[in-house]
């Protein structure tokens, strides 16, 4: 029974998935203190007040604190813009330039004649029946 489970533990996708929960708890306290830290001061020094989390109002002795939902909206604007700019948008850039895809060596070619695909061997057009020269 150990030797099972040393062998389930040690399987790729369950340390991958361990090392994916542990890199995305670290991230996700960088984007916290770049939110947190940078991006959230900016909008303090911009518009004069940081933190909404004091406005209120009541209806009927029910306190509704809408100043904690602004908060919570604009930190999930700013993770989300965080994320999509500092790692989403890199780490898209760097598989395009990986994708090294070989040019491709057409099987076909086009009828001058009629415009319809042909292969590029023929010597006449299928559909038109026009002589078409050797394929260059």
């Amino acid at each position: 029974m150990v030797k099972d489970f040393k062998q389930f533990l040690l399987r790729g996708n369950v340390v991958d998935l361990a090392v994916g929960v542990v890199i995305g708890i670290a991230f996700g306290a960088v984007i916290t203190a770049l939110v947190d830290d940078l991006i959230t001061p900016v909008i303090g020094a911009l518009f004069g007040k940081r933190d909404f989390s004091a406005l209120i109002f009541t209806v009927n002795g029910s306190v509704f604190r809408y100043g904690a939902f602004i908060n919570a909206v604009i930190t999930f604007v700013l993770i989300a813009a965080a994320v999509f700019f500092f790692v989403v948008r890199p780490v898209n850039a760097l598989m395009a330039r990986r994708r090294t895809e070989p040019p491709v060596d057409p099987t076909t070619r086009d009828c001058p004649e009629c415009l319809s695909s042909i292969p590029k061997a023929a010597r006449r057009c299928a559909f038109c029946t026009a002589q078409v020269g050797a394929a260059a």
